[in-house]
């Protein structure tokens, strides 16, 4: 049985890459989750293969080939803050200030849908990619969480 400490653990350390990319795009997202890495809690190389499901490649695809850039698809992105009290606002700005600082080259978008604000970050196609991203931003977000969203498909392709 696999040991649920190596998971988590290696899983951590796949969050560096993604913060790497270029852009947030899929191609760069795939290739930094591709790239080998020594994982500190193990000392062994940490790898993760993607395999793209067929028909979910071939949508964006077919999305993309429509020059519909208004054009969306269901998505995931990480919530890594949600309030709706008096300082929410400014409780937002702090949290986009400090992502941005520590995470340049991936998307942040932020919110206000009465009453709440929302900051959330990345443009993920599946729940596994959030989940990714979620554990590379827990040290500094501990309370963050992945968030089913519409994805602008024009995010996607960037």
């Amino acid at each position: 049985m696999i040991d649920c400490k190596k998971i988590i653990a290696i899983s951590a350390f796949l969050f560096a890459f993604i913060c790497t990319a270029d852009a947030q795009s899929l191609q760069a997202f795939k290739q930094n989750l591709a790239r080998e890495t020594i994982s500190e809690a193990t000392s062994a190389p940490a790898r993760v293969e993607v395999t793209e499901i067929g028909s979910a490649a071939d949508a964006v695809r077919d999305l993309s080939n429509r020059n519909d850039k208004n054009a969306r698809v269901r998505g995931y992105r990480v919530c890594i803050f949600f309030d709706n009290g008096q300082d929410a606002r400014a409780g937002a700005l702090a949290a986009k200030e400090l992502f941005t600082t520590n995470f340049p080259d991936i998307k942040l978008y932020m919110v206000y849908e009465n009453p709440y604000f929302r900051v959330t970050v990345g443009n993920c196609l599946t729940i596994e990619e959030a989940v990714i991203l979620k554990g590379k931003l827990m040290s500094l977000f501990p309370k963050a969480f992945p968030k089913s969203e519409e994805l602008a498909l024009i995010d996607l392709l960037e």
